[in-house]
């Protein structure tokens, strides 16, 4: 089982954003700007093309929630979606609120974050999900 896996299975703590069956959305713990968030399949899978087709358009689906939840709780002009990454081998979408496209450069300093700021902002998130 990869970190990933344990995180949705609740083996290793995380900041909950949103959850269904089949998805689990929490925040990342290295963030570009407040509100980063992860969104995995709880299907291990490495590469996000290799789902079918079905899977895949209801991934989609349940991004798109959590991205209107995250426009919600902190408010910008768009959530820009990015599939990055190469180090843990479970497909997973970064969702970053933005205002430039300089808030999604994955080279500049990332974020740090207080335990009680991530609990805050992945508290906003997971109720603005809640609210859809």
């Amino acid at each position: 089982m990869d970190i990933f896996s344990k995180i949705a299975a609740g083996e290793i703590p995380s900041y909950k954003c949103a959850e269904s069956e089949k998805f689990y959305a929490f925040l990342d713990i290295s963030p570009l700007q407040k509100g980063h968030t992860l969104v995995i399949p709880r299907r291990e899978v490495d590469y996000i093309f290799d789902m079918e087709d079905d899977e895949l358009a209801e991934y989609q689906v349940f991004a798109k929630k959590v991205a209107v939840a995250l426009k919600r709780a902190f408010p910008c002009k768009k959530v820009a979606q990015v599939v990055l990454g190469l180090e843990v081998p479970h497909a997973h979408i970064h969702l970053i609120p933005m205002n430039s496209e300089a808030d999604v450069n994955f080279r500049k300093e990332h974020l740090k974050l207080s335990e009680e700021e991530f609990k805050s902002i992945a508290d906003r998130i997971y109720g603005e999900f809640q609210k859809l």
